[in-house]
């Protein structure tokens, strides 16, 4: 595993490697030795911690999807380069607007969220649940993943831009985006997990913008969306460390476009063969993309969303032989395959939803992705 600049690392992608660069550390990852495409979670981090040790390589990186009974893809590279945080870069050129199919149309989005929140105040087992919409863009040329990558990172100074190799397909298959949302990271015996729940559109200006935020803050559905996601890793982490802290309120984070509420959890581990894999696995999928009792919130994503989220709202990153690494939740991001791109964004539906607002919600997160992608639609 070699050092290097890291604007050269975004830069040096190709189709088929993996990246994530993070606020402090930027990792990119080449080749292939091996996949590993196990569902059960026991046997993805036996098999993935096995071939670490047989071939010596420094991680394992890929991503897992929001079905649990989906395959997840996680790759041993052949080749592992580091560096610090990869600051700045060019937002891609267009030649053309793409051809544009929402998925479903805003007003049935709108709808469904108004289905779930009747059922929501209706079924008292069920507390949350995530809705999400999809925008499939079509272009006239194969999409150049390499091109997108500088302008999500300098669009994204805080967050987790990433690439993922998706498997074998013509031109190649890719889930991109700009996350800001840590699922879990593991150094040694120290966890750190940071749920974002509760999110507003940022305002036009600044004196609106903190406004905003100030609502956003004081908003008791908003606090009680984020609650859910907290309790919710908090019982997942617990078995697992001897200490847990947890502050008693949220703070305020914000991207380009969006406002959340963000709780940064941490804890040190009681047994330190606990891999990150390990714990990001039980952890997924949190509240803050699937809603809460889980299998519940699941059905009604089902019967509401009409597509696939494969990988989307699932969990991208690496672990190495040591058990450390680092996982995000897979959001603000694309499905990219050859001239197409599928572009997914959610929002969390809670008892007291309007849906109006949720559907601006939905093209707030949108905002953020399309415009360091330089699309405009």
């Amino acid at each position: 595993m070699t050092a290097d600049r890291p604007q050269a690392l975004v830069e040096d992608y190709r189709p088929g490697d993996f990246l994530l660069a993070g606020p402090s550390a930027t990792l990119l990852a080449t080749g292939c030795q091996a996949v590993v495409a196990e569902p059960d979670p026991d046997e993805l981090v036996a098999r993935v911690g096995k071939l670490l040790l047989d071939t010596a390589a420094p991680v394992a990186v890929g991503v897992l999807p929001f079905d649990g009974d989906a395959q997840p893809r996680l790759v041993i590279p052949a080749e592992v380069r580091r560096g610090g945080h990869a600051r700045t870069g060019p937002t891609a050129a267009w030649k053309h607007a793409p051809r544009v199919t929402p998925i479903p149309e805003p007003a049935a989005y709108a709808h469904a969220v108004e289905q779930v929140v009747r059922r929501l105040r209706s079924d008292s087992g069920l507390r949350k649940v995530v809705l999400a919409r999809a925008i499939e863009l079509d272009f006239d040329d194969a999409v150049d993943i390499g091109s997108l990558l500088p302008g999500l990172v300098a669009a994204n100074p805080i967050g987790f831009t990433y690439a993922a190799d998706l498997g074998p397909a013509p031109g190649g298959r890719a889930l991109i985006g700009a996350s800001p949302e840590l699922l879990l990271r593991r150094t040694g015996d120290q966890v750190v997990s940071n749920p974002l729940a509760g999110s507003v559109p940022r305002g036009v200006d600044p004196a609106a913008d903190e406004k905003v935020a100030a609502a956003l803050l004081a908003s008791a559905k908003d606090q009680g969306e984020h609650r859910v996601v907290v309790e919710a890793v908090v019982e997942v982490l617990r078995p697992f460390c001897r200490r847990l802290t947890v502050p008693a309120a949220p703070a305020l984070v914000k991207t380009p476009s969006v406002w959340h509420l963000s709780t940064r959890i941490t804890g040190e581990l009681i047994d330190p063969d606990v891999s990150a894999l390990r714990l990001a696995a039980a952890l997924h999928p949190t509240p803050a993309v699937c809603g809460t009792p889980t299998a519940a919130a699941r059905a009604v994503i089902a019967e509401h969303e009409p597509f696939d989220r494969g990988f989307y709202s699932g969990v991208v990153g690496w672990c190495d032989a040591s058990g450390d690494g680092e996982w995000v939740v897979a959001i603000r991001c694309a499905e990219v395959e050859a001239a197409r791109m599928r572009l997914f964004a959610g929002a969390g539906i809670m008892p007291d939803s309007v849906p109006a607002a949720e559907l601006a919600e939905t093209d707030a997160k949108f905002r953020t992705l399309l415009a360091a992608l330089g699309v405009a639609l």
